[in-house]
């Protein structure tokens, strides 16, 4: 029952945070987050206390890695945009992915010396499935809105 609770718990808040804009609808839904994935964890005291600083210096390295490329995708010109000057764009690309990937493996490294392998995997699922549940529900809201608008 404990395990159905906290999902329809957390589904229930998304509704109210996507009503939100800016900062707060952010905060919430890292809040959501957390819960979504210490529940599907279920993570000791002990476990949460290792795991979450961890967890919470990738995802702030992983977002400053992503805004920098979404900043440089965004100035980008393909029209105007030189042969050479897009062999540096696909350079920088690649770059990316692999910084990408070089934080995953690192976040797999470091996050082995706070919970086991069985649970590092289950993490990996509880993050597409919350990211699943996040999507749906803007789709809902977004059909929503669009069966609402005269």
């Amino acid at each position: 029952m404990k395990k159905l609770i906290i999902p329809m718990l957390i589904l229930l808040m998304s509704f109210q945070a996507f009503g939100q804009r800016g900062e707060k609808m952010r905060e919430r839904l890292k809040a959501q987050k957390v819960a979504f994935i210490t529940e599907r964890l279920d993570l000791s005291a002990d476990e949460a206390q290792k795991f979450w600083p961890i967890y919470n210096a990738h995802e702030k390295e992983i977002e400053m890695l992503r805004l920098n490329s979404r900043e440089k995708h965004h100035r980008i010109n393909i029209t105007s945009m030189t042969e050479e000057e897009a062999r540096k764009a696909l350079t920088e690309m690649v770059a990316f992915e692999n910084e990408e990937h070089r934080l995953k493996t690192d976040l797999i490294h470091n996050l082995s010396t706070a919970i086991s392998a069985k649970k590092i995997i289950q993490l990996r699922k509880a993050e597409w499935e919350f990211k699943k549940t996040v999507l749906e529900e803007m789709r809902k809201r977004r059909d929503k809105f669009r069966k609402n608008k005269p």
